[in-house]
């Protein structure tokens, strides 16, 4: 087959699953209310727990022959389930503590920017682009109000959302999708569970209501178990900061998940901001591309 061919059809697949994981990601609004009384860090621990099952299964029965890790590649691994996962759902519920689900959700609209910033040589246009689609992001979540400890969390989770996707790329081309899910989220389970205890003492789990239990589900196989791999197989297609900008469709998957839940139609504001994003997100991809960095599946 021609090498421009496979080239396309693997950046158009990079394309798809970066949409797909970051629409996903967005809809995590639709269930916060579900779970909002269940113990946080023991919901969060459970919510890794079953992903991590069944992504080490799927690892077993489909992916390729098991690999032993090398202490750099543990090493890693550890980084990147503390800091993309653990300290992020921390500074999350602290800083929407503070300031309120807005001002985290305007924070992390700059992961785009971030991104593009860090990749190595990002061209003008896709820091451009990345700008347009930081804007739409804000103006669909809004200029959200809070403290500065509310402020200084927003900045930890933006950092750590920064960690999730740079300290993945030098392993998914050896360990693959799968497994680098698999991993940081099996390796979050025990980390979380000790700020469980440390906080919520023996009330860190309760058996759940069919709505918990339905939510903690939900984040579990869509939000973790889908998104993770699409997102990780997308990045080495892709590279952060093109990847990146699809982190823009976060409040748009909000947007459209609160819309079929009935929980409230969308404003102008919101409107406004998916079309920026989605502007946003054209102009990046209209940069030329510097090919994939590793199939990584």
């Amino acid at each position: 087959m021609n090498t421009d061919v496979i080239i396309r059809r693997t950046e158009t697949r990079g394309l798809a699953q970066a949409a797909g994981a970051m629409f996903l990601v967005g809809t995590l609004a639709g269930v916060a209310g579900v779970i909002q009384d269940y113990p946080l860090y023991g919901g969060q621990a459970l919510r890794y727990l079953l992903a991590a099952a069944v992504l080490l299964a799927v690892a077993r029965v489909a992916g390729p022959r098991p690999v032993r890790l090398t202490p750099r590649e543990t090493a890693l691994l550890a980084a990147l389930s503390l800091t993309g996962l653990v300290v992020f759902n921390i500074c999350v519920i602290e800083a929407t503590r503070h300031g309120g689900p807005a001002l985290v959700g305007t924070v992390l609209g700059t992961v785009p920017l971030a991104l593009a910033l860090l990749d190595g040589r990002p061209s003008p246009r896709v820091i451009g682009a990345a700008a347009v689609v930081v804007a739409g992001a804000t103006v669909a979540t809004g200029l959200g109000s809070g403290d500065l400890p509310g402020l200084l969390w927003s900045l930890g989770a933006l950092v750590c959302e920064v960690c999730f996707s740079l300290l993945a790329l030098p392993l998914l081309p050896r360990l693959g999708a799968i497994r680098v899910s698999a991993y940081s989220a099996a390796l979050a389970v025990p980390l979380l569970a000790a700020a469980g205890l440390l906080i919520d003492g023996a009330g860190m789990v309760r058996v759940p209501t069919f709505a918990e239990a339905a939510g903690l589900g939900y984040q579990s196989i869509i939000v973790t178990t889908v998104a993770f791999f699409l997102w990780y197989d997308a990045l080495p297609r892709l590279g952060p900061a093109r990847a990146g900008l699809f982190a823009g469709l976060i409040p748009v998957g909000a947007i459209a998940t609160g819309a079929l839940l009935g929980l409230g139609a969308p404003s102008a504001a919101d409107l406004a901001g998916a079309a920026l994003v989605v502007t946003g997100i054209a102009i990046g991809l209209s940069a030329p591309g510097r090919g994939p960095r590793g199939d990584g599946s």
